[in-house]
């Protein structure tokens, strides 16, 4: 979500000058008039210190302090609370939140109590120093508000948006191709979720509601495949849980784990695909839902966080907490095809209003606002 809002930010039409601090050797892209890199070398990248369980060194914050304090800086921005570290007090900072929901469900969050320490602290010390928050949602907002106890005036929110390669393609072959590769069923319906396989993400209860669905025995050609990295990055992870499950005579050879795989295989997949499942007890966006909805693909989703917001008509709600409902969801999905045409025509027109450019817009916006305040 970062690199491609800060894209788009760079490419506006603007008289501003970025500067970009960077822990890895500029991509071609950031070669821009309007940027100015800042190239830093801390011990440990920021994607390995921004795990649940990890910190940076003192030596990495200081380092880095530096760089800031020495680049003549109107605003600091940190496009997600994972990159942040201290800076001049004096410098205005606005740092992004995408979700309060490690607060919200911390124990379906974090595996022990040290990675809960190290993220609150991480938090608290950010939001400690920032003047402003970025979200993506209303639904975040307010989630952040009640769980962070951050002050509604003080949250500006903007949107994520799909990359333009999620689209509409007719391609049956690529999509053979593709099953046979990640080792899919060549026949059946597939429904598909994209993301963490950690325990806020309700798979379980979703994997329970297709078992109640298939006992209808109008299901008998439905597939869920479940598609991410199998560990949690120092947060919990169902992995263990959810094959288990799997491997429940009810589900025997119903479920496939694929772990990671490309964009480029995902537009082939969200294609394929009858729909895109996002069964979260809470979202503070739902990117995978627009990706989806942008390949023509309707959403079986809960009807909690975000995903109202996000996916409006484009979907079938449920109540993630009740498998009763997610059954009954499951099952009209997969036989009433009147509704999933009808629901695919809604999907592409609604991913089509979340731009990168919009969402770029909005955030400029406010963080010129953010400067100006000081």
């Amino acid at each position: 979500m970062a690199r491609e809002l800060l894209s788009a930010m760079f490419a506006l039409d603007s008289e501003h000058r970025f500067y970009l601090f960077i822990d890895q050797a500029p991509t071609e892209s950031m070669n821009l008039p309007n940027i100015e890199i800042v190239q830093v070398f801390p011990e440990r990248p920021a994607t390995d210190a921004a795990v649940a369980n990890s910190s940076r060194s003192i030596g990495d914050m200081v380092q880095l302090y530096k760089a800031v304090s020495n680049a003549p800086l109107d605003l600091m921005f940190f496009p997600a609370v994972y990159s942040w570290f201290p800076v001049p007090l004096k410098l205005p900072t606005v740092v992004t939140l995408h979700d309060a929901i490690a607060e919200h469900f911390p124990e379906m969050i974090f595996p022990d109590w040290k990675g809960r320490l190290f993220w609150t602290l991480k938090v608290k010390l950010a939001l400690w120093q920032c003047q402003r928050v970025m979200t993506v949602s209303h639904a975040a907002k307010a989630e952040i508000e009640q769980y962070l106890g951050v002050r509604s005036e003080s949250i500006d929110v903007i949107s994520e948006a799909p990359n333009k390669l999620f689209r509409q393609i007719d391609n049956p072959t690529a999509c053979q191709d593709l099953r046979r590769r990640i080792g899919l069923p060549l026949n059946g319906e597939l429904i598909v979720y994209v993301g963490g396989l950690a325990p806020h993400k309700n798979l379980q209860g979703f994997l329970e509601g297709f078992a109640l669905a298939r006992e209808s025995q109008q299901l008998e050609n439905v597939h869920v495949v479940l598609v991410g990295d199998y560990n949690g990055a120092g947060f919990h992870s169902n992995y263990g849980e959810l094959q288990q499950l799997a491997n429940d005579r009810r589900l025997k050879g119903r479920v496939h784990f694929t772990g990671f795989i490309s964009d480029e295989d995902l537009v082939i997949l969200y294609n394929d695909a009858m729909a895109v499942a996002m069964p979260s007890f809470s979202e503070g966006f739902g990117l995978p839902a627009v990706e989806a909805m942008a390949c023509g693909t309707p959403i079986l989703s809960s009807n909690k966080g975000a995903l109202p917001e996000v996916v409006g008509d484009a979907g079938l709600f449920f109540d993630p907490y009740d498998i009763t409902s997610i059954s009954r969801a499951i099952k009209d999905m997969s036989t009433e095809h009147d509704l999933r045409h009808r629901l695919s025509n809604v999907a592409v027109s609604r991913a089509g209003t979340f731009t990168w450019e919009r969402a770029a817009e909005l955030a400029l916006r406010h963080l010129e606002g953010a400067a100006l305040r000081g």
